[in-house]
């Protein structure tokens, strides 16, 4: 894949987290996880990275270490509210593609970030692009932490939720909890790429009844009638960081590779 496509990147890290108070800022491997995460987005060949934080003290882990971050408004309640933010004090252009990079994800191999950027390069008639991979256990499907999404003919998004979707009836009612041999589940990857005048204007439109049910934003374009490309990674992302387990297992992952 060409790595032609210029993009840049956003990361946005809030330090208030229910299950992991101060997430950006804990140590792995001796360097911050925000740290770590802005390596991966440095190395992806975005033009330019910055980090979103509603938060002084990781702004000034970030300029610590060389990094570009914009100190942002408490209020928001999502991390495109505030790359959008972003987006307009930056003043960056309607046709630039933008990145989103979660903070906690110390393990997204560079090259799916260059991936999402061309994709939505690709597809002029999407805002949004994101990326998937196949769902390999019944325990996966059924898991409500994991996001599916079904696409259509194109590689559209048609609907992600938390549920297992699609349901294959006449299979789970006679198999019980085993994958169907004949469909291909999805598990979506929260990565993806917006056009600079998406972000811009997304303050304007307000949150849908399926976003807030589902609680998963990118509901909010699809219920608006746009569209958003899917492929599917041509890499296995490893784990982000939720709870004190995986924040732990990422070490050990990080530590055995330096």
């Amino acid at each position: 894949m060409s790595a032609a496509t210029p993009f840049s990147v956003i990361i946005p890290a809030r330090f208030a987290s229910t299950r992991l108070p101060g997430k950006p800022l804990r140590l792995i491997a001796g360097k911050t996880m925000i740290e770590w995460v802005y390596a991966a987005a440095r190395a992806s060949g975005g033009a330019r990275v910055v980090v979103a934080t509603d938060d002084a003290r990781i702004e000034a882990a970030v300029e610590a270490f060389g990094g570009e971050a914009c100190l942002t408004a408490p209020e928001h309640t999502s991390g495109t509210e505030r790359l959008s933010e972003v987006v307009r004090r930056l003043q960056l252009g309607d046709e630039e593609i933008v990145v989103n990079l979660q903070g906690d994800e110390p393990l997204m191999p560079p090259q799916l970030l260059q991936q999402v950027a061309t994709l939505l390069q690709q597809r002029p008639q999407a805002e949004m692009a994101t990326l998937c991979t196949p769902i390999r256990s019944y325990s996966e499907l059924v898991n409500p932490n994991v996001v599916k999404v079904v696409t259509d003919c194109n590689d559209y998004a048609l609907y992600f939720s938390r549920a297992p979707i699609p349901w294959d009836r006449d299979h789970f009612l006679h198999h019980g909890e085993t994958l169907p041999p004949a469909v291909t589940h999805l598990r979506h990857l929260g990565l993806y790429s917006y056009r600079g005048s998406f972000l811009r204007n997304y303050p304007e439109s307000r949150p849908s009844p399926l976003e807030q049910r589902e609680s998963l934003e990118q509901l909010r374009l699809l219920w608006l009638g746009g569209k958003i490309a899917v492929a599917e990674a041509l890499q296995l992302p490893g784990p982000g960081v939720d709870t004190e387990e995986e924040l732990l297992r990422v070490a050990q992952q990080l530590e055995r590779a330096l």
